[in-house]
């Protein structure tokens, strides 16, 4: 079975997964940072693994604060912006940059962790089952 080509993306586009301006991809091509091809209508458009290897060189992750050893590599260092508690159970929501992360945990792990919107905190995802979706259209 042959893979299919990977997916090119137009300047505007690649500017918005990476969380960029149009002008950043621009001098990114433009120093040889990335580079660029013509699709059929004559527009710049840069191939979807170069854009996707650029993109994991560009990620800067904030330092884990915790100091902790732990199995699990998926971390988001972030804030909690919202605690919706009730006598049992609270739901924790933390922003990691563009990222948020809602926590379901008991309402005594809240009070013993002193958790309080604007907190610095990390959230740590440990799973083996990750959805991975598509757009519509794709095969």
């Amino acid at each position: 079975m042959t893979r299919p080509d990977p997916p090119t993306y137009r300047v505007s586009e690649a500017a918005v997964l990476l969380g960029v301006s149009d002008d950043t991809v621009r001098r990114w091509l433009d120093s040889g940072q990335l580079t660029a091809g013509v699709d059929a209508a004559g527009r710049k458009v840069v191939d979807g693994a170069e854009l996707a290897a650029f993109a994991r060189a560009q990620a800067s992750a904030v330092p884990d604060p915790s100091g902790v050893g732990r199995s699990a590599r998926n971390r988001f260092v972030g804030l909690v912006t919202e605690i919706v508690e009730d006598k049992v159970m609270a739901q924790v929501e933390i922003q990691s940059g563009p990222h948020r992360v809602v926590s379901l945990m008991s309402t005594e792990a809240v009070r013993e962790l002193g958790l309080t919107p604007g907190m610095l905190a990390v959230a740590v995802v440990k799973s083996t089952q990750v959805i991975i979706e598509t757009p519509g259209g794709m095969s």
